[in-house]
């Protein structure tokens, strides 16, 4: 069967060429995740290996597969993972440790004290008692287990005297050299999805599925609709191809903005989203995580974008574990393939209720602004303050409206204090806040992203309208239920916070 095209769709800022294929037209995509201990860069064998295989003293990294020794894989068969990583946090963690304890008894051990990584980070800075409990207990369970990664804080007073602790677990993920090409992450958040940056199949899975993954290093995956769209790229998979020259006032926001506003946040529901193409190779792997983090805003399970010399380099002193890459095979089919000419699009923001209400900033240049937040998982690694800066500096006003900044990492607040900003004569992203006139860099954390408790840092407690780099803009999503947010990139937001206004970056870096 081949693949029909439909005709080609013309949007606002560039041209969408869309093709789709019957699902009858889908087989196995390189559904491979038996994996060797050397660290390989070519493309991995097409074998499937059984996880019900008795377990071995000591199992090779990302020695992940499919039920039975099958090879291809079909819409609606199941697969069974063994997990490479499995990661959980301060919100999530307490209600997975409980169902495994339930489920497999008090004095259970977990299946690797080496493969959970226990972040804290989404309530931390905060009187409340709830909050400060869920911390307690995810001590208590990793002192318990003897669990190798857990990244803890105990005086969040100062964040800097707590050397284990890291920030946001998405971006900690990364610097600490726990995304690796080709395995298998699974997280109790949504956002695990950014991991996908990396070659890796990554994705959110509720506190049931981590009980049992906590005793079992396992799980069963669906590979139709409602439940997981790729294992290895295993269909149905949405393709969306980027090529041209990136414009040097656009962001990897403003691209993921784009395909949500093109695909609505159901577009990709249950689905994989690769992405492809000349435009998305020239991509930082910030870049690249910003792209793969919000694919869940459109609906999708994953997202992945093929490991190159980049990621190699990225991966170079974060890991010594050994991996290899995973890749669509030649004889790949796709549910739909998208095209976008990338120098064609134009800044642009998620208005207020929904990721995919898609506008141009230009034509949204008359709606005043009350602040502006810069940070989270998706807008807040190192790079996103570094694009910050570069407005400020060009700029060399002062900002409008309150313009709260919350570094995703300790290492990302670090990197603001000492990284000089490129033809800033040696001056830190910090300093150029200082000028500006931001509040000063806060600890790192989750922050007001998902509003969190009253004295949650930078929370939206009146009704008032947000530029933000953040990933939702539900009502409430930031605190207050009538606060209005407006979904941009940190170069959109930097401009918006120096007039007040949501407003086109290029105003000032042209």
């Amino acid at each position: 069967m081949t693949m029909a095209s439909s005709p080609v769709v013309v949007s606002s800022s560039l041209v969408v060429e869309k093709k789709d294929a019957g699902l009858s037209a889908f087989r196995s995509q390189a559904a491979t995740f038996a994996f060797s201990a050397q660290a390989s860069k070519k493309r991995a064998s097409a074998k499937i290996v059984s996880v019900m295989a008795p377990q071995q003293s000591e199992r090779k990294p990302s020695t992940t597969g499919a039920g039975f020794g099958e090879s291809q894989l079909s819409p609606g068969e199941n697969v069974w993972v063994n997990v490479d990583i499995l990661m959980t946090h301060d919100v999530c963690g307490p209600g997975a440790f409980g169902i495994f304890k339930k489920e497999f008894g008090e004095n259970a051990k977990v299946w690797d004290r080496e493969k959970l990584v226990v972040i804290p980070d989404h309530y931390i800075f905060t009187t409340d008692e709830r909050a400060n409990r869920n911390v307690d207990i995810l001590r208590d369970f990793c002192t318990e287990q003897n669990i190798k990664y857990f990244y803890d804080i105990k005086d969040i007073g100062d964040f800097r005297a707590n050397p284990d602790y890291k920030g946001v677990c998405h971006v900690a993920l990364a610097q600490e050299g726990h995304c690796r090409p080709g395995e298998v992450l699974l997280g109790t958040d949504s956002h695990t999805c950014t991991a996908g940056a990396f070659g890796q199949f990554a994705t959110g899975i509720g506190i049931t599925d981590a009980g049992f993954v906590l005793g079992t290093g396992k799980l069963c995956l669906s590979v139709c609709m409602k439940s997981i769209a790729s294992l290895a790229m295993v269909p149905p998979t949405l393709r969306f191809v980027m090529d041209g020259e990136m414009p040097d006032y656009l962001l990897a926001k403003d691209l993921i903005l784009q395909i949500i506003g093109e695909i609505s946040v159901a577009g990709a529901t249950y689905k994989a989203m690769e992405f492809v193409g000349s435009t998305v190779e020239s991509l930082t792997m910030e870049d690249r995580m910003t792209l793969c983090n919000m694919v869940v805003e459109a609906g999708g399970k994953n997202g992945v974008i093929p490991a190159d010399s980049t990621t190699y380099k990225y991966l170079q002193d974060k890991t010594s574990v050994p991996y290899e890459p995973v890749y669509s095979d030649g004889q790949a089919r796709f549910l739909s393939e998208y095209r976008f000419d990338v120098s064609k699009l134009e800044p642009l923001v998620a208005k207020p209720h929904s990721p995919d209400n898609r506008a141009l900033a230009r034509e949204c240049k008359d709606v005043k602004i009350d602040r502006v937040y810069i940070g989270s998982c998706t807008g807040g690694k190192t790079e996103d303050f570094m694009a910050a800066a570069k407005v400020f500096l060009a700029s060399g006003k002062k900002v409008k409206v309150p313009t709260f900044l919350v570094p995703a990492t300790q290492k990302v607040w670090m990197d603001i204090y000492s990284i000089p900003v490129p033809g800033s004569g040696g001056k830190t992203c910090s300093l150029i806040f200082e000028e500006a006139g931001c509040d000063t860099p806060a600890s790192p954390n989750c922050g007001a992203c998902l509003g969190g408790p009253r004295d949650t840092y930078a929370r939206m407690n009146e009704p008032q309208v947000c530029v933000s780099t953040t990933n939702r803009n539900f009502p409430g999503r930031m605190g207050h239920k009538e606060g209005q947010i407006y979904l941009a990139s940190p170069y959109t937001a930097a401009a918006s916070a120096l007039t007040g206004f949501v407003t086109d970056p290029r105003e000032f870096l042209q």
